[in-house]
Order: structure tokens, then C-alpha cells, then sequence
């Protein structure tokens, strides 16, 4: 009856709690929250949000409902800012999210009608919102771990930016903003943005490798350099943070007075130039994600149609001004090579129609990079690709040989043949290597007919005779010479290996330096010296730091990094929500309280073992003789060991765990075998030999009950390089072999072992006879009777060389024995 009474209390409750919900959406009013009229412009509204986001946001303002009230603008501001948005609530009174909400309504309500039946605490009562399925498959198409970061993310940059958000389970904030960010996500992926989210809980080491210190965050990632989005997340101003990120000068604004120049670059950066026709004055987003994607193949420009002046390009080359239209000019500016319009333009078009039209018709070579590119190497024989390289002088106007070739190109243009030009007063080398007679060709063209062969820059080519003038009977030889060469490909008889390209349009301080003739005797300049710096031990003049210094830099960047951490953690805890930061200062106090109570126990179990110690008498005793013996004990203790005490533990399935398996780096276990008749002389001659090493902490010391654990050492044994050879299964003794006296050294951490076999003393061997070989196959029974009378001396004299051993395993020079895993203990 209690629990009826409860229930219905509980459901009265969140009945509640849903009808002050849906009256509060009901209420709000994106107007009367930003304190503008519904006729207000779009500068007024963001004048407005700027000014309430400023005075509210959580970080500035400490009234406890600024949180709440931030989200109000950031929401109303998101609706006004977008047209669609607004006109839809003019008109319906929301902002055309009703269907979302009214479904999430209804699940709502089905969780509070069944809440009732999940009263006593199973799986579905906790029903929390921070790590639902419902989050998770928005997040997990674009979740990222820190190889796909490095490898990936890292070098596709340089080609698109990246937008990344860093989420985690209990992030209130990170609900708040999960439509924002699912809305802008779809909208800037289809642009060509890159995504990602990285989970902080699991991928810690990925968000520590960004910097971000709280949840969430946004950054953006372009070019491989992480910029923070500081700002409200709207999806307004997550674009222009976005387009922040590219750089400024990637489109060019073409005007009438421009126009001619920009198209006539395609000489100086032997790039094709692009247009973009449009009606909007600023430049399109979609626009500059292309051009960056592009940037180092085309050139990139804008006009707008509505300025003055611009009837003039588009009459001129008869651009529709209502729809968008993009051209492509490669050599010739009065007619684009290429043509594409149409409304609402997809990037996959626009990339297609970019990369049919990536290179010039004769483009010049410039690089290795791109000579690869234009004239890649043979791969079968269906798959011949011929170069039709022109060899010519630079001139600051088109030479009338490269207008003859570069007309020959237009008119013969085909699919396994390339035509490209190369300036031989920039490349010597490549142009000597073609040329077989350098007088011949002085000051004039060439033409030469290559193929590829391999990418150490073998080819097969020909040269034609005379130079190229660009008559028409340059031109018709050089036809008929690849209409001959479809049919019969031994036409290029002539074979070379081509020099490396230099890259001509690369930085002056990246590229080679060659020595020219009388170059190679000039004297080295003398370095200018400073403080800090000085010759190299080879005597070689050079930047080298002298070694007083190298401590104080190291400091220096040590100090530089400790006082980022500490301002980063300062500043991820005073501003983050505090609200966030419950569950991780519950924990730290709640470890804070075990510590403390750990502490406690251990004092108070410390002044009862000390009540419970040895006499005094027996103390001063021992203290009078002078003389102090090394002592064992069985159990571990925690206190520190007095002089001549050597602790010796047990090795059992209790602690195999603790002193073995999850021992720490750089720790050895040193394990004695012994059984039960064995147990305290050899204990007693262990503690002995290894009394000397106790004062290393990384040594720790045990022993192993043979009767107990033989199979575990059996199986040890095994991998140890004739230690214990393996017995033969018709020997029914070997399970009664004597392995008391080994000492093995364990090393838990990397898995390996170092073996000590006992040493016996001449009178166990003179004693024992035939039973002295581990090998022999006479009974145990009858080894014992033989060796009854040696006492308990020839048991000890097993151990008299452990302490050279344990000299040898300090040193490292021991034999290691590998293991896959260690087995249990049974």
C-alpha cells in the first residue's frame, strides 16, 4: 500500500514538472527575449544578442539563473538570424521544430507511464540523458581516435579545415548545444568541412594532445594548427569561424579594371585561372573551401555582378547574371576553356568540373612534383603516355614558337599524348640531356617526343632535328611523327636518364644552391659569433650551442611548459560550469577520505604491533653480544626492517598477484624453492647470502613451496635452455625430482626469468653417487637413503655461491628466459 501511495505521489510530480515544461516553451518569445520589435533588421537583432550575451554569459555573470538565460538568447537569436526560421514563426508561432519536439515529448511520456514499473532500481530506472543512444549516434559517424588524428585529420588539412568538438558523459553544456551543432554540421560537411568529435573519457590522450582542459570545446584544425572557438554556439557564428580559419587572400575580387591582369597570371604562376559570376556581394563560403582545396594547382577569383562596370565581362563573354556561373581560363584570356552554370551548385560538381581542367594545355614544367604528374610513368602497354616537351628561352612576351606550339596542342589534343614546355635557361641540365647537339640549338627552340620508363628518370625519346620555328612545316613533321608513333613505338630510339626538375616556384631559401665555375674556390664567409654559440667540435664554422648553456634552455622550457599547465587548469576550473564540476569534486574527496582514513587505520595497527614485539630483554641481549644475524620472517610487513633483518615472503596464490604479476617496472622477485624437510636450514642459508642486497628496494625476496606448486615450476622450467630437461613421459619419477635450492630472479613487468642452479657440496656428491645427475633414472627413495647421513650441511652448501649469482644478476650479465604469460598459481 505504501509503495501505491508512493508511486502515484511520484507520478503526480513529474505530471508537474512536463506541464511547467511545455507552458515555459509554450511562453517563449525570441522578441521579448532579445527586446527587439518583430520589424526590427538583422543589424539591430545582432547588435541586441550581442549586447545580452555579453551581460548573461555564465562566465561574466554569477546570478545562478544565467546559465538558463544565456540559452534563451543564444536560442532566440538562432531563430531571428535565420530568415526561414523567423518567417516560420511569424506565421506558425515556433520556429518549425515542433514535430522534433512533440516526438521527444512522447517518449517523455512513455518513460513517466512506465515509471512506476521500473520503481525498484533495475537498468532502465537510470535513464540518464549524457550518454543515450540517442547522442551517440550523432557523435559516432565522426568520432576520432589519436592514430586517425595524427595520420589522417593531421595531412588532410592542409587541404580543408576541420571542425572538432570535444565532448564527455555528465556534460551539461554538451546537451545544450547538440542541435546547434547537428545543424551546422550537416550544413558545413556538404560544404567540405571536415568533422570530428573526440570523446574526452575515452580518447584522454587525443584531448590532452589539443589542449582542451574542459568540455566542451570547439576548435578548428587548417594547415595543422588548432585554433579555439571562443563565442556562443550558434550556428551563425560557428560559420564565420570557420571562414575565419582560411586564409585571406585565396580569392581574388575581379572587377573591370582587374580583370585582365588576374587572367594574364597564368604565364608568371603556370596556373589556370578560375571565375566565379554571382550575385552576392560577398564571396561564397562553398567558394573558398574549393579554392583552398585547390590552391595549389588553380587560381581563384570573384566577381560581382551587381557592381559597376561588370556588364562589361559578362557581355563579353555572355555570363548569365541570374544564375551562378563559373569559368576556367588556361592560355587564353579572351575565351574560357571551360563552362559550368547552374543553381544551387553541389561540391562534388564543382570539384569534378575543377579537376578535368587542372593543368594548362602546354603547362611548363617547374618541378619534379609536376613532372610526374603530367608525364607519369609507363605501366603496360595499353597504358603509353607520350610527352611532347618544347625547349625554349624565357621571354617576358609569348614567343612566336611557343604560340605555334601552343596552337599544334589545341588542335591535336588527345588522350595518351601531353604537351608541355620547359625554359632551358632554368633547366640546363634536363634541356643538355635532350639536345644532342648544344650548338646546334643555341639560343633556339626544340622539340622532343619522351616517354617515361621508370621514376629513377629513365626515358626513351626524340629529339627532332631542327629547331622548332613554328612553320607549318615544323608542324606537319612533328604530325607525322605521332601519327607514326601510334603504329610503331621503337620511333623513340634514343635513351637517357633526366636530372632531377628544380622547383622554380619555390621559396628562395629552399632551393638549391649550385656552384657555377669559379664558385667552388671561393673562401667560406666567416660565421659572425655570438654569445652562446660557436664552432662545432669538427672545426666546422656553424650555429652550435656551447654546453654551459643547454641546462638553462632545458630549464627555461621546462619552467615555459609547468606555467601553461598550471594556468590551463586554473583556467578549465574557474570556467567551467560548476554544476559540471560536482561528479570530479565528489571523487577527489571521496579518495581524500579513504586516504585519510587508510592513514588512520594503518597508525593505530602500527602502535598494536609494537606492543606486541619481542622483550626487551632479548633486545638488549642481542645488544650486549654485539653481534646481529640475519633474521626472515614469513608474513610481509610494512614497517621498515631493522639492521640484519631480511624479509621473506611466501609465495601463494595470495600475493602471486601483487609480487609477481603486477610488479612494478624495474622490480625483481627472487623466489627460493624449498619443501617442507628443507624449509629451515634453507631458509636460514638464503637469508645469509642475500642479507648484502637488501638495501636495493627494486630486489624483493620469497620462497616457494615445492610440495605445493611443482607443476607451476615444471612448467616454468621449461623455457629455461637445458635447466630442467623435459622428462620423459615413461619415466615415472620424474615427478619426485629434487628442485630444492633453485633460486629464480622473476621479473613480472617484462616477463622474463633468471635461473640458479644449487651448487652441491663434494660430500653430497661422493655420498650420493648416481643420484648426484638429475638425469638418472634410480628411485629417489633410494638417493635419500644414500645421502641420510650429510646432515643438513650438504643442504646448505646448495646456496654457498648464491651471493656471486646475485652480484652477477645486479650487473645484468645474467641469461634471461622469456616467457608468453605467466600461469597461475594453483
Amino acid at each position: 500500500m505504501e509503495v501505491k501511495k508512493l508511486s502515484i505521489s511520484w507520478q503526480f510530480l513529474i505530471v508537474l514538472v512536463l506541464i511547467l515544461q511545455i507552458l515555459s516553451a509554450l511562453d517563449f518569445d525570441p522578441y521579448r527575449v532579445l527586446g527587439v520589435s518583430r520589424t526590427a533588421s538583422q543589424a539591430d537583432i545582432k547588435k541586441a544578442y550581442k549586447k545580452l550575451a555579453r551581460e548573461w554569459h555564465p562566465d561574466k555573470n554569477k546570478d545562478p539563473g544565467a546559465e538558463d538565460k544565456f540559452i534563451q538568447i543564444s536560442k532566440a537569436y538562432e531563430i531571428l538570424s535565420n530568415e526561414e526560421k523567423r518567417s516560420h514563426y511569424d506565421h506558425y508561432g515556433d520556429a518549425g521544430e515542433s514535430q522534433g519536439y512533440q516526438k521527444q515529448q512522447q517518449q517523455r511520456e512513455y518513460r513517466f507511464r512506465h515509471f512506476h514499473e521500473n520503481f525498484y532500481f533495475d537498468e532502465s530506472f537510470f535513464q540518464f540523458p549524457f550518454n543515450s543512444e540517442r547522442r551517440d549516434s550523432i557523435d559516432e559517424k565522426y568520432l576520432l581516435h589519436f592514430s586517425h588524428y595524427v595520420n589522417e585529420v593531421v595531412p588532410d588539412s592542409f587541404k580543408k579545415p576541420y571542425l572538432i568538438k570535444i565532448t564527455s558523459d555528465w556534460c551539461f553544456s554538451c546537451i545544450h548545444i547538440e542541435p546547434v551543432w547537428k545543424e551546422v554540421v550537416q550544413e558545413l560537411e556538404g560544404l567540405g568541412v571536415g568533422i570530428g568529435v573526440v570523446h574526452a573519457g575515452y580518447e584522454r590522450r587525443l584531448a590532452h594532445h589539443l589542449g582542451a582542459h574542459s568540455t566542451p570545446s570547439i576548435l578548428g584544425i587548417i594547415n595543422g594548427k588548432i585554433s579555439f572557438f571562443h563565442n556562443a554556439v550558434v550556428g551563425e557564428n560557428l560559420r564565420q569561424f570557420v571562414e575565419s580559419l582560411l586564409p585571406g587572400n585565396l580569392v581574388e575580387k575581379v572587377t573591370s579594371k582587374n580583370y585582365v591582369r588576374f587572367l594574364s597570371g597564368w604565364q608568371q604562376e603556370n596556373k589556370p585561372r578560375v571565375l566565379l559570376f554571382d550575385q552576392m556581394p560577398t564571396i561564397p563560403l562553398l567558394y573558398k573551401l574549393t579554392a583552398f582545396a585547390h590552391k595549389d594547382y588553380l587560381s581563384f577569383g570573384y566577381v560581382y555582378v551587381g557592381l559597376r562596370g561588370a556588364e562589361e565581362m559578362t557581355r563579353q563573354y555572355s555570363v548569365n547574371v541570374y544564375t551562378p556561373t563559373i569559368l576556367i581560363f588556361k592560355e587564353h584570356i579572351h575565351k574560357p576553356a571551360d563552362v559550368i552554370q547552374a543553381r544551387g551548385m553541389k561540391r562534388q560538381v564543382i570539384d569534378d568540373f575543377i579537376t578535368q581542367n587542372k593543368y594548362l594545355l602546354a603547362a611548363r614544367l617547374t618541378s619534379q612534383k609536376l613532372f610526374h604528374e603530367l608525364c607519369p610513368v609507363k605501366r603496360s602497354h595499353r597504358q603509353r603516355k607520350y610527352c611532347v616537351v618544347l625547349l625554349t628561352v624565357e621571354t617576358t612576351k609569348l614567343s612566336k614558337p611557343f604560340e605555334a606550339f601552343l596552337s599544334f596542342a589545341l588542335a591535336n589534343t588527345q588522350d595518351t599524348v601531353r604537351f608541355v614546355h620547359v625554359y632551358s635557361n632554368r633547366q640546363q641540365e634536363f634541356a643538355s640531356t635532350l639536345l644532342p647537339d648544344s650548338d646546334t640549338f643555341q639560343g633556339k627552340s626544340a622539340v622532343s617526343i619522351l616517354e617515361r620508363r621508370n621514376t629513377a628518370g629513365r626515358v626513351v625519346y626524340k629529339t627532332l632535328e631542327d629547331p622548332w620555328t613554328g612553320s607549318e612545316s615544323d608542324k606537319f613533321i612533328l604530325l607525322g611523327y605521332l601519327d607514326q608513333l601510334r603504329k610503331d613505338p621503337a620511333l623513340l630510339s634514343s635513351e637517357a636518364v633526366l636530372p632531377d626538375l628544380t622547383d622554380e616556384l619555390a621559396p628562395v631559401s629552399t632551393r638549391p644552391r649550385r656552384v657555377g665555375a669559379g664558385e667552388g674556390s671561393r673562401a667560406p664567409r666567416a660565421a659572425v659569433p655570438c654569445r652562446g654559440w660557436g664552432p662545432s667540435p669538427s672545426g666546422a664554422q656553424g650555429p652550435v650551442l656551447t654546453p654551459f648553456l643547454l641546462p638553462q634552455i632545458f630549464l627555461l622550457r621546462w619552467l615555459y611548459s609547468a606555467s601553461d599547465y598550471i594556468s590551463d587548469s586554473w583556467d578549465s576550473v574557474f570556467h567551467n560550469n560548476w554544476r559540471e564540476m560536482m561528479p570530479l569534486l565528489s571523487l577527489v574527496f571521496s579518495a581524500l577520505f579513504i586516504l585519510f582514513g587508510t592513514v588512520i587505520v594503518q597508525a593505530f595497527s602500527d602502535s598494536n604491533e609494537e606492543r606486541e614485539s619481542s622483550p626487551p630483554d632479548k633486545e638488549e641481549a642481542r645488544e650486549k653480544t654485539g653481534k646481529t644475524e640475519p633474521s626472515f620472517t614469513k608474513e610481509p610487513s610494512s614497517k621498515i626492517p631493522k639492521k640484519g633483518f631480511v624479509e621473506v615472503t611466501e609465495l601463494t596464490d595470495l600475493t602471486y598477484t601483487s609480487n609477481l604479476v603486477r610488479l612494478r617496472p624495474g622490480h625483481m622477485n627472487v623466489v627460493l624453492i624449498l619443501s617442507n624437510s628443507t624449509k629451515t636450514s634453507l631458509l636460514q642459508k638464503f637469508a645469509l647470502e642475500v642479507y648484502s642486497f637488501t638495501g636495493s628496494s627494486c630486489l624483493h625476496f620469497s620462497f616457494l613451496s615445492l610440495d605445493k606448486h611443482r607443476e607451476w615450476l615444471e612448467y616454468l622450467l621449461e623455457f629455461a635452455q637445458d635447466a630442467a630437461p623435459i622428462p620423459n613421459q615413461y619415466d615415472k619419477h620424474f615427478m619426485e625430482r629434487d628442485y630444492t635450492g633453485y633460486v629464480l630472479a622473476l621479473n613480472g613487468h617484462k616477463k622474463y626469468f633468471c635461473l640458479f642452479k644449487p651448487q652441491k657440496a663434494v660430500e653430497e656428491e661422493e655420498a650420493m653417487g648416481p643420484c648426484s645427475d638429475f638425469d638418472s633414472s634410480l628411485h629417489l627413495g633410494e638417493c635419500r637413503g644414500k645421502s641420510s647421513g650429510l646432515g643438513p650441511r650438504p643442504i646448505k652448501g646448495k646456496l654457498s655461491k648464491l651471493s656471486l649469482w646475485m652480484e652477477r644478476l645486479l650487473e645484468g650479465s645474467l641469461q634471461r628466459f622469456y616467457i608468453p604469460s605467466w600461469p597461475d598459481l594453483d
